[in-house]
C-alpha cells in the first residue's frame, strides 16, 4: 500500500506531455474495469461561486499555482492531466491488489482461525472468572468464620486469666498452711503472711467472691489460718519486745537489726488482727515508756555528781565580797569564782554543739567537774539523739507518729522533774544565757534533720529559761541600785572590783549576742550601764579630793573599755559611752594636773594672754607682770614634768592609758607655754625677757623623750 501511495504522488507531478500513455494504459484497464468517465457536467446546477474569491486569495501564493500560471498552461488541460495521473493510480492500486489476492486469502483464513481461539480462550477464561469469584465468596466465608472463632477464643481466654486469678486467690495451699501453723517466724512466714492477707482481702473486697459457692468452703478456712496467724505473731513479737527490758541492752541495735526485719508482722497486725495489734502497740509504749525514763533518770542522777557550783544568791555584781562567810566559799576553789561574771572559756560549748554527750563514769573516774551548761548540753544531746531514733524507728515500724509521744511522756517528765529542781536554784546568769544559745542551736540541729519531735519540747524549756534569766539579771541589776556605797567604798584609786565585775559580765552578754542580735537583753544591758554609771560617781565621789575622784574614774572607765574591746572589735554603744566618759575625765585630769604644778602660768594665760597691750586698758600688761612667771618656769619646768610623770606611773594601773595622758599633759603644756610666749612678744619691752625664755624646741625634745617610753 505504501508503494501504490508513493507511485499516486509520483504520476502527479508529470508533464502534459505524459498524458497519453496514461490514457492508453487507462485504456487497456479498460477491459477489466469498464467505462469511467471523468467529465463533470459543466452545466449542472450544484456549482457554486462562494468562497472562490477567498480561495483565490490563498491560491495565490501556492508554489503549484504560481508555476502554472507562470507557464501559461491552461486549466481544464492541466485538470485532465491530473485527473489522468489518479485513474492511473487508483489502477494500479487494484492491479496490486490482485497480485496479492492469494496473501490476502491466506490472511483472511489465519484471522478467522485466531478469532476461533480467541473465541475458546474467551470461553476459558470466563469459565476461570466464575470459578475465582466463587472461591472469593469462599474465602469470605472462612474469614468470617475465622474472625468469629478468634473473638471466642479471645473471650475464653480473659474468661480462663479470670477464672485462673480467681482459683489462685481463693484457694488455699496446703504448703501455706503448713507453714502458718507449724512454721517458724522468719522471712518465709512473713512472704506467707503477705499472701494470706491477699487473699483475706480479696474474699471482703471482692463483690463477685460474696456470691461465689467456693467461698462456703475456703470462708471458714481462712478465718482459722488468720486466727492462727494472728495469735502466733503476737506471741512472737511480745517475746522480742521483752527483750528490750534486759539491762545494758542495746536499743536501737536491737531495733535495727531485728524489730525492723519483723515489720511487715505489725502491718498484719494492724489490718488483720486490730485488738491484737492495740495490744502489741501498749505492750511497746509502755515497755520503751519505762526503759527510757530509767536510762535517763540514771543518767541526770549521774550528771549530778559532775555538777560545779558555779554562783549562789551573794554572788551578785553589786555586793560587797567581805559580807559574805569564808565558810560558803572553802569549798570552792577562788579561781571559779571568775566564772560567775567572765564568759572565759565556757564559750566553747557552744563550738561542741555536735560532740557526744558525756559518758558520766569516764568524767568521775578523773574527779572532772564541769558548769552545769556542759551537762545541760549533754543531756540535751542525749534526748535529741535518742528521740530522733525512736522517732523514726516507730515511724517506720508502726507506721504511726503519736506513739512517740505517748513513749516519751515518761523521759520528759524525768527532765522536767530535774530542770525544775535545778533551775529555781541556778544565779549563774551566764551559764543560763549559755543554755539559751544551746537550745537554740539544738533547734537548728533538729530542723537540719528534719524531725519535728522536739519542737513543742525545746520550745518550752526556751521559755521557762528566759524568765530565770530576766530574774536573776534583774538581782545584779539591784544589787547596783541598792549598793552600800560606803560598805563597797577602798580608799583605792585604783579600777574596783563591782567595776570590774560590770565589765566581765556585760563583755560576757554582748559577745553571746554577737550572732543573736537580740533587742531585749540589749535593752536590759542599757539599764545596766546606768545603774553602774551612778554607782562609780557615787565611789569617786567618796575620795576627798577632786584629782583623786578623777584618777578613779579614768581608771575604771579605762578597765572597762579594755574589757569590753574583748567581746567584740567595735564594742557597739556601751563601749562608745565609755570611751566618751574617759576622753571628758582625761581632760578634766589633765587641767588639774597643770593647775598643781603651773597653776600661775595657765591662770595668767586663760586670763591675760589674750589682751593686746597696745590697747588703752586700765591695766595693760607689762614685764614686771610677765617677768616672775618666765623666771618661775625656766627655773623648774624639767623638774615640774618629772613630778608629773611620777604623778601618772603612780595613778593609772594602765601604764599604756598613764602615758597617754601624760602627753596629752605635755602637749597641752606646750599649748600654753606657747601662747605665753606670744604674749610676751608683744609687751613694750618684752625683748628683755627673752634669755630666760626656754625655747619650744627645749620642750618638744622632753615631750619626745617621754613619748619615747611610751
Amino acid at each position: 500500500m505504501t508503494k501504490m501511495a508513493d507511485t499516486a504522488t509520483n504520476q502527479v507531478g508529470n508533464s502534459y506531455g505524459e498524458a497519453n500513455d496514461s490514457q492508453e494504459i487507462a485504456f487497456d484497464l479498460g477491459v477489466f474495469v469498464g467505462d469511467l468517465n471523468f467529465e463533470e457536467d459543466v452545466s449542472s446546477d450544484d456549482i457554486s461561486l462562494e468562497g472562490l474569491q477567498k480561495e483565490l486569495e490563498e491560491c495565490r501564493n501556492d508554489d503549484v499555482v504560481a508555476n502554472i500560471l507562470s507557464k501559461g498552461t491552461k486549466l481544464r488541460e492541466y485538470t485532465k492531466g491530473v485527473e489522468n495521473n489518479l485513474r492511473q493510480v487508483e489502477l494500479d492500486s487494484i492491479q496490486d491488489y490482485i497480485k496479492e489476492s492469494d496473501n490476502l486469502v491466506s490472511l483472511h483464513d489465519q484471522i478467522r482461525d485466531c478469532d476461533s481461539i480467541l473465541s475458546q480462550m474467551e470461553t476459558l477464561l470466563s469459565g476461570f472468572q466464575a470459578e475465582i469469584g466463587s472461591i472469593s465468596s469462599d474465602i469470605k466465608i472462612l474469614q468470617e468464620k475465622s474472625m468469629d472463632m478468634g473473638l471466642k477464643l479471645k473471650n475464653r481466654k480473659v474468661a480462663e486469666s479470670k477464672l485462673a486469678k480467681f482459683v489462685e486467690d481463693i484457694i488455699v495451699p496446703p504448703r501455706m498452711v503448713d507453714i502458718i501453723v507449724d512454721g517458724e517466724v522468719n522471712e518465709e512466714y512473713m512472704r506467707t503472711l503477705e499472701i494470706l492477707s491477699k487473699k483475706l482481702k480479696f474474699v471482703e473486697v471482692e463483690p463477685m467472691v460474696k456470691t461465689s459457692k467456693a467461698l462456703k468452703d475456703v470462708q471458714p478456712e481462712l478465718e482459722k489460718l488468720r486466727q492462727k496467724a494472728v495469735s502466733k505473731v503476737f506471741e512472737f513479737i511480745v517475746q522480742k519486745l521483752y527483750a528490750l527490758r534486759k539491762p545494758k541492752t542495746n536499743i536501737q541495735i536491737l531495733q535495727q537489726s531485728v524489730l525492723l526485719k519483723y515489720k511487715y508482722v505489725v502491718s498484719f497486725l494492724k489490718e488483720h488482727g486490730k485488738e491484737v495489734y492495740i495490744e502489741v502497740r501498749a505492750a511497746y509504749i509502755d515497755t520503751m515508756n519505762k526503759v527510757l525514763s530509767a536510762h535517763f533518770r540514771a543518767y541526770i542522777q549521774a550528771l549530778e555528781k559532775l555538777q560545779l557550783d558555779i554562783a549562789t544568791s551573794s554572788d551578785l555584781i553589786g555586793v560587797d565580797t567581805r559580807s559574805t562567810s569564808l565558810f560558803s566559799r572553802g569549798r570552792e576553789p577562788l579561781k571559779n569564782r571568775s566564772a560567775v561574771y567572765a564568759l572565759g572559756e565556757r564559750i566553747s560549748i557552744l563550738k561542741e554543739i555536735d560532740q557526744p554527750a558525756l559518758i558520766p563514769h569516764i568524767a568521775e573516774a578523773s574527779s572532772t567537774k564541769y558548769p552545769y551548761e556542759v551537762l545541760f548540753r549533754s543531756l540535751h544531746k542525749l534526748l535529741m539523739d535518742t528521740a530522733s531514733s525512736e522517732y523514726l524507728f516507730c515511724d517506720d515500724f508502726f507506721g504511726e507518729e503519736n506513739i512517740f509521744y505517748e513513749i516519751f511522756a515518761g523521759p520528759f517528765a524525768v527532765i522536767d522533774e530535774h530542770f525544775n529542781s535545778i533551775l529555781p536554784n541556778c544565779f549563774d546568769a551566764i551559764g543560763l544565757m549559755l543554755m539559751i544559745r544551746i537550745i537554740h542551736q539544738h533547734q537548728l540541729v533538729m530542723s537540719r534533720r528534719r524531725i519535728p519531735c522536739l519542737d513543742s519540747y525545746l520550745d518550752k524549756v526556751n521559755i521557762s529559761l528566759w524568765p530565770r534569766f530576766k530574774m536573776v539579771f534583774d538581782m545584779h541589776l539591784n544589787s547596783l541600785r541598792n549598793a552600800n556605797v560606803r560598805a563597797l567604798w577602798e580608799d583605792d584609786i585604783h579600777p574596783h572590783y563591782v567595776m570590774r565585775r560590770y565589765a566581765e559580765f556585760t563583755s560576757s552578754l554582748i559577745h553571746l549576742n554577737v550572732e543573736y542580735g537580740d533587742g531585749q537583753l540589749e535593752l536590759n544591758l542599757e539599764r545596766l550601764r546606768m545603774a553602774i554609771d551612778d554607782m562609780v560617781i557615787k565611789l569617786a565621789k567618796t575620795f576627798s579630793k577632786t584629782k583623786l575622784q578623777t584618777v578613779f574614774l579614768i581608771n575604771n572607765y579605762d578597765m572597762t573599755i579594755a574589757i569590753l574591746k574583748e567581746a567584740g572589735p567595735e564594742g557597739g554603744k556601751i563601749q562608745l559611752h565609755f570611751e566618751e566618759l574617759l576622753k571628758s575625765n582625761t581632760a578634766i585630769f589633765v587641767e588639774e594636773l597643770l593647775l598643781e604644778h603651773f597653776g600661775d602660768l595657765i591662770k595668767f594665760v586663760k586670763t591675760r594672754a589674750s589682751e593686746d597691750p597696745s590697747s588703752s586698758s586700765e591695766r595693760p600688761i607689762t614685764v614686771a607682770e610677765v617677768e616672775p612667771l618666765v623666771k618661775d618656769f625656766a627655773s623648774r619646768w624639767k623638774s615640774a614634768i618629772e613630778l608629773m610623770h611620777k604623778d601618772v606611773i603612780t595613778s593609772f594601773s594602765n601604764f599604756l592609758c598613764g602615758m597617754e595622758i601624760l602627753r596629752a599633759a605635755l602637749t597641752q603644756l606646750l599649748l600654753y607655754y606657747t601662747r605665753l610666749s606670744d604674749c610676751i612678744k608683744r609687751i613694750p619691752g618684752g625683748s628683755a625677757l627673752n634669755k630666760d625664755l626656754v625655747s619650744i624646741s627645749s620642750i618638744m625634745y622632753e615631750i619626745r623623750k617621754y613619748s619615747r617610753t611610751f
